[in-house]
Formats: structure tokens, C-alpha cells, sequence
């Protein structure tokens, strides 16, 4: 016992050292009610529809936390897991090892040596990359553009025009559009090699990559036979296993974008991955006007109307990448990706003519996977 003791405090203090400390705790089940996550907002809410089940509720938790990709980790364990912490420590660490992978912030990283060989000629990739790039060109065709691994320059421009506090020339930005568009990107699927028609184009996984690492990590748990689990990055990117509360799923919370402090709703994820998308945090003003931080990589220019959008999808890569395809291209793109592809459902949030409510617009998501707030909510007839 001594010794299990002695090295378990070693393992936390190389974790602490390295800046890679895990945090776990116990939470009750008012205290997972209340998580960013966790749904549950009582067994019947004051506004919920006649003749619905009860609303599925948070209940006690074991957390696992980490720091990567600029937001936190976390693995929530149903209780009477403590004996298998470590195992799951160890699939949550390696999100660094992908962050590392994937980042463009690093020069060292694998994607910033691509895009720095690229167009000089073709680039071995690793194979779980390679197969990302493939799913980025699928997605990209897909969704009409409207997600785009490519639009780096653009959001480049964007960024450092915000810090100027102005915003950049329509010249400017067509001089960036003419190294982005995933057709620039040439992908040799024998040898695993990527190559760019031109000096300028490069490959940005921003806008997947936090779904593709909790794809990841949740692999290596599943290898471990964990079951009964919720895996999230940075709170806009979970995945689910098995079931929480004796509930058929994990209850999680969809957030009011007017609202930060309220919640629509919660949808039961069924071992599916789900991902928010939304610019009512991250814009700023210029001249009065409110630019959002997610651009249309067609146009070049910050998406307006839409509040957010919620995807629900197996793979958390797939969910990630077409929340924001979604949020770009509107209805019309998502019903026909939730057609076409399998096992897609959204939520789209509009902004309301008039009041408060919200309509949000439900697409391949089952009427008894979705307990909305009816105070906050106002459904069509045909939803």
C-alpha cells in the first residue's frame, strides 16, 4: 500500500510539473444539475409541453480535467469508477499529444511542417491525419464550402484587422480567398501524402479538431471497456457513452444564446457526439456594427442571422465541423446533410422577430430525444 501510495505521488507530481495536473472530484447531484453540461432543470419545468416524459436529470458525477487546445477537457464518470481513474487519465491525457499533432500555434507540429512543405510537393502524413484531411474533403464537399479546412488566411486577416480596430478591405479579403478552398489541396489516398497547388494554402483544423481529439481519446476508453461516460471539449464538443441516471443516455444542457445564464432545453444523447456553434460570445463592434467570429469561408465575411446551432452526430469530428458548416449555410444545407448523411440531426436557433422566445428549427432528432423549456421556447406546429 506504501508503495502504490509513493508512486501515484510521483505520477501527480511529473502531471504537475509537466502542466498537465488532473483534477477529479465528486459532484452531487445539485451541483451536476447546475453544470455547463449536465441537463436537468427539475423533474417537470413550470413551461414543459403537456404529455412529455419527464425531464432526464444530472445526477452524481466523477470528473477528470485537463488544459489543451486552449479549453479544458473533461471526462465525467458515472460514480463507482475511482478504481479505474487512472486508465481514463491516461486516454485524457493524450489529448496533448494530438493538440501537438494538430496545432498551427507550434512550429514543431506535424501541420505546421505540412503547410510549410505542402506546395513544394507532396508530404507523408500520419495515418489518424490522413484520414482527418479525408473527412475535412468530404464535409467540405458536403456542405457547399460552407466548411472549410482552408480559410486560415481568412481568419488570419480578421483577426489582425480586430486588434487594429478596423475591418479589412473587400481587396483584402479576395486576396486571401485566392489561397483558400479545400480544392487546393491535393490528397493521394496510396501513399498518404498531402500536397497544395500553391504557396499560401494551408490547413486549419480549428473547426474539428476538438472533436476529432475526444474521437480519440473515447476510442481508447471503449478498448478499455468503459461504459457510462460524457467526454467534452471546451463544453462545445462532447461525446456520449452509454447511459447516466438509469436514463437511456446523458442528459445535456442546450444553451440559450440570448441568454447565457438559461437553457433551452436538454437533449439525451443516445452514444452520440454533439457540438454547438454560435457567435454570442466571441465578435466585436466597429462603427456600431457587431461582427461575429465565424466567417463564411465563401464570401469571406463574419455569418450573420442565425443565433446558434446544435448538431448531434456519432462521431464528435462530424458534429464539430458541421455545427459550423450549419451556422454558415442555414437551414437549407443542413436539411439536406441530415438527408443525406447518416444519423445527423441539428437545432437551429434563429433570431426572434419579437420577444424573448426563440423557434428553433428541429432537423433528424427525435420529439423524445428533446425536453425544451416552453417559457423560452416557442415551437411551429409541425415540431
Amino acid at each position: 500500500m506504501e508503495s502504490a501510495l509513493s508512486d501515484r505521488e510521483s505520477s501527480s507530481r511529473r502531471d504537475f510539473l509537466a502542466g498537465k495536473a488532473l483534477r477529479s472530484e465528486v459532484e452531487g447531484a445539485s451541483r451536476a444539475a447546475g453544470d455547463a453540461l449536465l441537463g436537468g432543470m427539475g423533474a417537470r419545468n413550470a413551461g414543459q409541453q403537456e404529455g412529455q416524459g419527464a425531464q432526464p436529470e444530472g445526477g452524481e458525477t466523477l470528473r477528470l480535467e485537463t488544459r489543451a487546445m486552449a479549453c479544458a477537457f473533461s471526462i465525467i464518470l458515472n460514480p463507482g469508477e475511482h478504481s479505474r481513474l487512472w486508465v481514463a487519465s491516461d486516454a485524457l491525457e493524450s489529448v496533448h499529444q494530438l493538440e501537438q499533432q494538430m496545432t498551427v500555434y507550434r512550429e514543431d507540429s506535424e501541420l505546421s511542417q505540412i503547410n510549410r512543405q505542402a506546395a513544394d510537393g507532396p508530404v507523408s502524413v500520419e495515418a489518424g491525419l490522413f484520414g482527418l484531411f479525408l473527412k475535412c474533403r468530404e464535409l467540405g464537399g458536403a456542405t457547399d464550402g460552407a466548411f472549410d479546412p482552408t480559410s486560415g488566411p481568412l481568419i488570419a486577416l480578421w483577426r489582425r484587422c480586430r486588434d487594429a480596430g478596423r475591418i479589412p478591405t473587400q481587396e483584402e479579403v479576395d486576396e486571401c480567398r485566392l489561397v483558400t478552398g479545400i480544392d487546393h489541396v491535393f490528397l493521394d489516398e496510396e501513399a498518404s501524402t498531402v500536397a497544395y497547388d500553391r504557396a499560401g494554402v494551408e490547413l486549419n483544423l480549428g473547426g474539428i479538431g476538438k472533436g476529432y481529439a475526444l474521437d480519440r481519446c473515447v476510442e481508447q476508453l471503449v478498448k478499455q471497456r468503459f461504459d457510462g461516460f460524457v467526454m467534452h471539449g471546451g463544453q462545445s464538443s462532447l461525446l456520449a457513452r452509454g447511459d447516466h441516471n438509469q436514463q437511456g443516455g446523458w442528459p445535456v444542457g442546450i444553451g440559450n444564446p440570448l441568454f447565457t445564464d438559461k437553457r433551452l432545453g436538454t437533449i439525451l444523447l443516445r452514444d452520440q457526439a454533439m457540438s454547438t456553434s454560435g457567435s454570442n460570445i466571441q465578435y466585436f463592434r466597429h462603427e456600431g456594427r457587431r461582427y461575429g467570429h465565424i466567417l463564411d469561408p465563401r464570401t469571406g465575411w463574419p455569418v450573420e442571422g442565425t443565433l446558434s446551432v446544435t448538431v448531434v452526430a456519432p462521431s464528435a469530428a462530424v458534429a464539430d465541423a458541421l455545427s459550423t458548416a450549419f451556422f454558415v449555410g442555414g437551414v437549407e444545407i443542413a436539411r439536406r446533410c441530415c438527408d443525406n448523411l447518416p444519423n445527423v440531426g441539428a437545432v437551429l436557433i434563429p433570431r426572434p422577430e419579437r420577444g424573448r422566445r426563440v423557434r428553433p428549427v428541429v432537423i433528424g432528432i427525435a420529439d423524445d430525444q428533446i425536453f425544451w423549456d416552453h417559457e423560452q421556447v416557442e415551437l411551429s406546429p409541425t415540431q
